[in-house]
């Protein structure tokens, strides 16, 4: 067996896709059926990426011509990034939603010049990021361009329908707050779910806030995991990191996660003022000034918990003179 690949039950088959960054790997999924193969979020488009999928297509005996579908759980480039790339060697459907369709092409789109760099890069410096530092993310993501492409022609799918692949019936489920329009997919009879990057064992998924998208991402993302935890899950399989055999459990602890996070930042407000940028560097250290894309993360992601603290009247934000946003408590 190659080291990348892991046995599940039924010959379904985990593929870790590398990436070139510290997530290191993204988890791609091989789902045979009567009629051929089911690929789940394929991964990025790097020549380290295409040549695994070469070995491991070739070591399972598949040929492209027999997958039969794509599925990509939601728009992130990591699980994005290969579609169009495998459906030009196999000729199969890409399956995903029309809102994370939307957003692929919203910020990688050939059609149009897209204003999400410029968006995103005002935004982080009307809250306090140095110049340096947005000179820096504008060319990290300038970098992800060529990592999707081709765009796949896409079949849209959307919550609340089924769709039906390794001989099973899966329900389609709206996962919001990581990526909006992200789906996951559930098998009731065997209590089995793709969940994509909502729920990940040992870290935790992104919230970030994004110009242009849902004004409160974790409040979306926190009504999500309460939602997601009704369902029997028996064994979660994600985007990242290990299957999940304690579904319910790991749900509580990524609440808690960000429970205590929210407590902290309020914890740091009480004591002054600051802004979004001072903020992330109080949370996550200073140390992301020399990891661009780790940085733009982690500051969208301490707006998340900023703006959901503001719109709960527990913070307020006020412009300085310089037109920079800091936020107080309230208390």
């Amino acid at each position: 067996m190659l080291s990348a690949v892991t046995e599940l039950h039924h010959n379904w088959k985990l593929v870790k896709v590398p990436l070139p960054f510290s997530l290191k790997w993204v988890n791609s999924y091989i789902i045979p059926d009567s009629s051929g193969y089911t690929i789940i979020d394929p991964g990025l488009r790097t020549d380290e990426a295409i040549g695994l999928w070469e070995k491991v297509l070739e070591y399972l005996n598949i040929e492209w011509h027999e997958i039969k579908m794509i599925i990509v759980t939601h728009q992130h480039p990591d699980h994005y990034g290969l579609a169009g790339f495998m459906q030009e060697r196999s000729a199969a459907p890409v399956f995903m939603s029309s809102r994370a369709h939307q957003y692929a092409r919203r910020l990688w789109g050939t059609e149009a010049e897209s204003d999400y760099n410029d968006a995103l890069l005002a935004l982080f410096a009307k809250h306090g990021m140095p110049q340096h530092l947005l000179q820096a993310i504008d060319e990290n993501l300038g970098e992800f361009r060529s990592r999707v492409l081709p765009h796949p022609e896409v079949t849209y799918i959307q919550a609340g329908d089924t769709i039906t692949f390794g001989d099973r019936q899966w329900l389609l489920i709206d996962a919001p707050g990581h990526a909006f329009g992200q789906l996951c997919l559930f098998n009731e009879k065997e209590q089995i779910m793709f969940c994509g990057d909502q729920v990940l064992d040992r870290i935790t998924p992104n919230i970030s806030i994004v110009p242009g998208e849902e004004q409160d991402p974790l409040h979306c993302f926190l009504t999500s995991l309460e939602q997601l935890k009704q369902y029997k899950v028996r064994l979660a399989l994600p985007g990242h990191r290990d299957p999940i055999v304690n579904f319910a459990e790991r749900i509580e602890q990524l609440q808690q996660h960000h429970a205590r996070r929210l407590d902290k930042m309020l914890e740091q407000l009480q004591a002054g003022s600051y802004t979004a940028f001072e903020c992330c560097e109080l949370s996550f250290g200073s140390h992301l000034r020399q990891n661009a894309h780790n940085l733009r993360f982690a500051m969208a992601e301490t707006l998340a918990h900023l703006v959901y603290l503001e719109i709960r009247k527990e913070i307020v934000s006020e412009l300085s003179d310089e037109q920079i946003i800091y936020y107080t408590s309230v208390k």
